[in-house]
């Protein structure tokens, strides 16, 4: 909690694309454990970087980790309270400051801390840094969101998901955190996994920490902890503003709210005890503003351009069934839960903003083979006990919870949404989709929204699972999903890398980037494919080019 804040005028505002170099962020890091002299120890040090996080007009969320003492490691409840100092200016030097303040690192929250500052310039670049007695942070950069009233040419936005630790290095967070053009990164869950080391994938680049798979809050602090050693997230945290939501693995593989496939009663504890252990840490060690309800689900604003709807698919969500199980159209089962979901068309229907964007960490679009005609699919449904949609092939999507795809996609035709663009992570591949309102008549039916999806960080997909060279299965699967589905308009089923979603008032156009080696801490980047929706359509397009 802060206990004083201190706002000073506001200069002029910085250029936006100045760019703090990467080692600004990295250079105070240690391994996790490192030894110390005597006297080392007993200096607080900056071991976790510094970041920000759900910008607004007016502020932003500051964060970072303070290691007082040498036995205060993360997760052992162990060590003092610490008094730290928190500044944030309007220049790298820090001539300009115009707000500091102060907080209280305590053990409870694992020593983490939160700034939650405010009565900044909107849509303006700023600079931060944390000081414990004598010692002082790495410098952060941040920006905040446009006025409310503002009508910006544009927004850009960094786009990633699924970053596995043990499974590669985090090359895609250092390329973005290159990048002076972005106003915010986008995270749409699994920032770290649960599994022991070696179980997935069972070859790992590097050991998680700890080697167990993490079922207690010390466990949970401790993963947290060791990802934030990480030099390129820790750049990427310092360089722009994040706004992430979960996915199942921040708990257990698969969790919905009532447990998860990779939780086992009793041999691993109550499921309530793991999955608050699993929150509690999360928002200890992620620049997030918690909602009301204690969830991720959120909404933020950018000007009069869009709007960022941020879900929660696992808090609420009904437990999956079995793969051709006719109960994914049941009206009692929920991805969402009842109060998410009409928050959701609330904030859709009253939204001024051109653009609705929507982060889910599930897909929404419908992938599903044995597609048959409407007229057929219908009787043969209700005479096979098959899904109405078709049969899905991921049932942890929302394909596994119809009801609440059909009260979203009804509700934008009937209130008028249009502009409605999901971005989603989760799958470990890059999708391009028209959302339609009917699959099995598309293209003959309209199209309801659009999806971008992104593929994983270094999380396996199809080749590494497979294990063989990159296309040679993946070209018939990704045809024959392809035909099965005409509203997917691509799909890349080999690579890792990310997107970078670039907004304007006529047109949003998600831009791939491809890694050239998941195991390569200094992997290359190169652009894949762009694609984009104009305004008014409600259809993908292919895009020649990246947006310069």
């Amino acid at each position: 909690m802060t206990s004083r804040t201190e706002h000073h005028p506001r200069p002029a505002a910085p250029s936006r694309r100045t760019v703090v170099l990467a080692a600004a962020a990295t250079g105070a890091l240690l391994p996790l454990g490192a030894a110390t002299t005597a006297t080392a120890a007993a200096t607080p040090r900056f071991l976790h970087g510094v970041a920000s996080g759900d910008p607004l007009p007016d502020g932003v969320l500051l964060w970072t980790r303070v290691t007082p003492t040498e036995e205060a490691q993360p997760g052992s409840g162990a060590g003092p309270d610490t008094e730290v100092g928190w500044e944030i200016a309007a220049d790298a030097a820090f001539s300009s400051v115009v707000a500091r303040g102060t907080v209280t690192a305590r053990a409870a929250t694992d020593h983490t801390v939160k700034a939650d500052v405010r009565g900044l310039s909107p849509a303006t670049g700023y600079w931060f840094r944390f000081t414990a007695g004598s010692t002082v942070s790495p410098t952060g950069r941040t920006r905040t969101a446009p006025a409310a009233s503002a009508s910006p040419a544009g927004l850009r936005f960094g786009v990633v998901s699924c970053a596995n630790w043990e499974a590669g290095w985090f090359s895609a967070y250092r390329h973005l955190a290159a990048r002076g053009d972005l106003d915010a990164v986008l995270h749409l869950g699994d920032y770290i996994y649960e599994y022991a080391t070696g179980d997935y994938p069972a070859t790992p680049v590097r050991p998680h920490r700890p080697a167990h798979e993490i079922t207690t809050l010390a466990d949970y602090r401790l993963r947290h902890a060791t990802y934030k050693t990480d030099p390129d997230l820790a750049a990427l945290h310092a360089r722009h503003p994040v706004i992430a939501i979960w996915d199942d693995h921040e708990f257990a593989n698969d969790a919905w709210s009532g447990g998860a496939e990779n939780h086992t009663p009793g041999a691993e504890g109550a499921w309530s005890e793991r999955s608050a252990a699993a929150r509690q840490a999360y928002f200890e060690w992620m620049p997030v503003r918690a909602s009301t309800e204690g969830t991720v689900f959120r909404r933020l604003r950018f000007g009069d351009l869009a709007d960022l709807h941020l879900l929660d698919l696992r808090s609420f969500r009904s437990e999956q069934v079995s793969i051709g199980n006719g109960a994914v159209d049941s009206p009692d089962r929920s991805i969402t839960g009842r109060a998410q979901l009409d928050w959701l068309k609330a904030g859709l229907s009253g939204s001024q903003a051109a653009w609705q964007l929507v982060g889910t960490s599930v897909m929404i679009s419908p992938v599903a083979f044995g597609s048959v005609p409407a007229h057929l699919l219908k009787p043969l449904a209700e005479l096979l006990g098959l899904p109405t949609q078709g049969l899905a092939i991921n049932v942890d999507q929302w394909d596994g919870y119809t009801a609440d795809r059909t009260e979203l996609i009804r509700h934008l035709r009937s209130a008028g949404i249009r502009d409605t663009v999901f971005l989603t992570g989760d799958i470990h591949m890059a999708w391009a989709n028209d959302v339609p309102v009917t699959a099995a008549t598309y293209p003959l039916s309209e199209s309801a929204a659009t999806e971008f999806v992104v593929t994983s960080v270094t999380s396996d997909n199809l080749d590494d699972l497979l294990k063989v060279a990159p296309g040679t299965l993946s070209t018939v699967a990704e045809g024959a999903i392809k035909a099965a589905n005409r509203h997917v308009k691509w799909l890349d089923m080999d690579g890792h890398g990310f997107g970078v979603l670039d907004v304007t008032a006529e047109r949003s156009q998600m831009d791939y980037y491809l890694l050239s080696d998941r195991a390569d801490p200094g992997a290359t980047a190169s652009w894949l494919r762009s694609y984009r929706t104009r305004r008014g359509t409600q259809r993908v397009e292919r895009a020649d080019a990246p947006v310069a």
